[in-house]
Parts: structure tokens; sequence; C-alpha cells
């Protein structure tokens, strides 16, 4: 039996994707780039888009479409009175100026690692709580992680 791979272009798959969420309540999705890494990794690791029903605040993951028509997943950094400022979790760099029409969607589950965790987990709030509040210091810090992780794989023979 011959199976037919149809390739949509991102707008229209993410089209249909919208109206299976307004159908059902929540969609998946596998993540795509790496602006929301350390906590979701490309290819990895898959968000639970949820139709929006309840004010947008700091910390919270939405899908959104910028003016030039791609689609972004990123946290909001700031909430202000006409829009809001976003910056992906790999990011220093705040977008600002996305309006309430250009969102799309909530993250309410990510299924990272394998594992799926939601709004109180402990990496869910590092990220939204913790990680949100030293955007300045990402780089340092990743880079740092990034030393020690590099000379305990060392320290253990695991070149």
């Amino acid at each position: 039996m011959e199976h037919k791979v149809r390739v949509l272009p991102p707008e229209e798959l993410m089209e249909q994707l919208l109206d299976v969420m307004e159908q059902t309540g929540t969609v998946p999705l596998i993540i795509s780039g790496s602006s929301m890494s350390p906590f979701l990794v490309h290819g990895r690791d898959t968000v639970y888009l949820s139709k929006i029903t309840a004010h947008l605040k700091k910390g919270d993951m939405i899908l959104y479409r910028r003016r030039n028509g791609a689609y972004i997943l990123h946290r909001i950094c700031r909430v202000e009175e006409d829009s809001f400022c976003l910056v992906g979790d790999a990011q220093i760099l705040i977008e600002p100026g996305i309006r309430r029409d250009q969102v799309l969607a909530i993250v309410t589950a990510v299924r990272r690692k394998g594992k799926l965790l939601r709004k109180g987990s402990f990496w869910w709030d590092f990220f939204e709580r913790v990680w949100l509040r030293v955007i300045p210091l990402r780089r340092p810090i990743v880079a740092l992680y990034g030393f020690l992780m590099g000379r305990r794989k060392e320290e253990n023979g695991n070149d």
C-alpha cells in the first residue's frame, strides 16, 4: 500500500492546526527551532496549545503570528496596556509591541524529555519565574553550565 505525503506550507499547516484546536480545545505541536531552549528542544519536545480562556500574564508561553507572517512560540516577559513584550528562553532580546489579536494560543502543558509537565512542576515554574528574571545573565549562565558539564564528562571519562 502506497502512502502519499503532502507537504503543507507553514501557513496552511498552522491554519489546520488552529482549526483542530478550536474544535477540540487542545492540540499538540512538536517544537521546531531553538528559541525556547533550554526548556524546550527542537524535535524532542511537544507543546500542547489551547484556546485562551483567561487573561494572559507574565510567564505565559504563547503562540503568536508576527506581522511578517512567521509563527513564533515565546514567553510573555511584560504585559503592557495594549500589547505584550515577548522573549524566547534562549534569547536576551525582548520583542515589544505584540498585540492581543496576534496571539493565537497558550501553552498549557509540555512533553519535555518524555515527561508531561504543567504549571506547578519544577521545570515549568523555574523557567516561568526564575529564568524569565535573569534575561541579561542568560548567556553567561548557559556558558558556565556548558563548561561545568564538559568538565564533569571529562572527569567521568565520557569524552
